[in-house]
């Protein structure tokens, strides 16, 4: 078996340990004699499966009693809809929200938003490209904001919150999709932190939203579609109707190889000297430039260009032939991008780093 090192945003590498243990369960999941593909999602053992995979995910991330992990579908786009329609509806609310735009998908965030509520972007740093993140420190929020919107890390522009922006006392909402677990998270600092997990954390097809618990509707909300309203899945435990059982499964495994790593602390540690390695040979090369300002960068997703884009795409092509995949940049803004997740190992982001020098020397 050759694999090959897997630099794609998502969906994305998973540890080698993690797929292994799935395959070697693919046609009997500890004795059962079925797959958990094939087994009912009411069965007393995919019970037992969802609810370890949250707790260990409440243990990783440290989440309070008071607030519920939801394992939805539709990915993090759908709660794009979801948030204003839940957040909005509640006692009090005004039916208003602050968006910062940082890129492509807070931007989407936004425009979804506006469908149903009157949601104003603060801030933006569209005039540069996406590749800075605003000073967030006075922000011009709303006194009857219902909450403050960010994605917390850019998966296509490679920026990232170093501090979180103030919202003057306003709830924060985060997209943490591509830095999801890749770090600790402060869960208490936010009213809703969810990601999408394909890009860090599990297969494609789930998204894991953590909701303090004040913040889901009592019961059913005008306009919001029975599937969109956090009360249906937070009182059904996940499970109104069928999950998305496999990626929960894998996930779960996923949440026992972060802990046995060292946990979320530790996991820092190992992306930092990950990105470190990248961003030093990226600062030094003569053919190579990263587009985001230093003090922005993100340490999930590196993207860089050489300027030419001929040049850009023949790196791409022979990149590829040497077992570096998915390294082309995003189809809107071209280049390259390297994710580098937690699953990627330090000895794929030296192969790149030794590739890209020897591409160098040789135009």
């Amino acid at each position: 078996m050759s694999r090959v090192y897997n630099f794609s945003a998502g969906p994305a590498v998973l540890p080698e340990d993690v797929l292994a243990e799935c395959a070697n369960e693919m046609l009997d999941y500890r004795g059962c004699g079925m797959s958990v593909m094939e087994m009912s999602h009411r069965s007393a053992m995919y019970q037992q499966i969802i609810d370890e995979a949250e707790a260990d995910l409440r243990s990783l991330m440290g989440i309070p009693s008071n607030y519920k992990v939801l394992f939805l579908q539709g990915g993090a786009s759908q709660q794009f809809s979801a948030i204003p329609l839940n957040l909005c509806a509640l006692p009090g609310a005004t039916g208003k929200a602050d968006y910062i735009l940082t890129g492509m998908w807070a931007k989407k965030a936004y425009q979804e938003a506006a469908r149903f509520i009157d949601a104003e972007a603060v801030a933006s740093s569209a005039d540069k490209t996406f590749s800075y993140i605003p000073n967030c420190s006075d922000l011009p929020i709303r006194d009857d904001a219902d909450y403050v919107y960010i994605c917390e890390n850019n998966t296509i522009y490679g920026t990232v919150y170093h501090e979180l922006p103030n919202t003057k006392g306003k709830l924060l909402v985060s997209d943490v999709s591509s830095m999801f677990l890749s770090q600790p998270h402060e869960v208490e600092k936010y009213g809703v932190i969810y990601g999408g997990v394909q890009k860090n954390v599990g297969p494609a097809g789930l998204v894991i939203s953590v909701i303090r618990e004040d913040l889901i509707p009592e019961g059913p909300v005008d306009g919001c579609p029975t599937m969109l309203n956090w009360r249906t899945q937070a009182d059904a435990g996940s499970m109104y109707n069928t999950p998305n059982c496999w990626a929960i499964y894998v996930c779960g495994k996923v949440f026992k190889w972060l802990a046995a790593q060292g946990g979320l602390a530790a996991m820092r540690e190992y992306n930092v000297a990950k990105a470190k390695l990248l961003y030093d040979f990226l600062d030094e090369s003569k053919l190579f430039h990263g587009t985001v300002v230093p003090e922005d960068r993100s340490l999930m997703n590196v993207p860089f260009v050489t300027g030419d884009a001929d040049l850009d795409a023949e790196f791409v092509r022979d990149s590829k032939a040497a077992g570096l995949e998915n390294l082309k940049g995003h189809r809107s803004v071209g280049g390259m991008r390297a994710s580098i997740y937690n699953a990627m190992p330090i000895e794929g982001v030296q192969a790149l780093v030794d590739f890209m020098k020897d591409f160098e020397a040789r135009h």
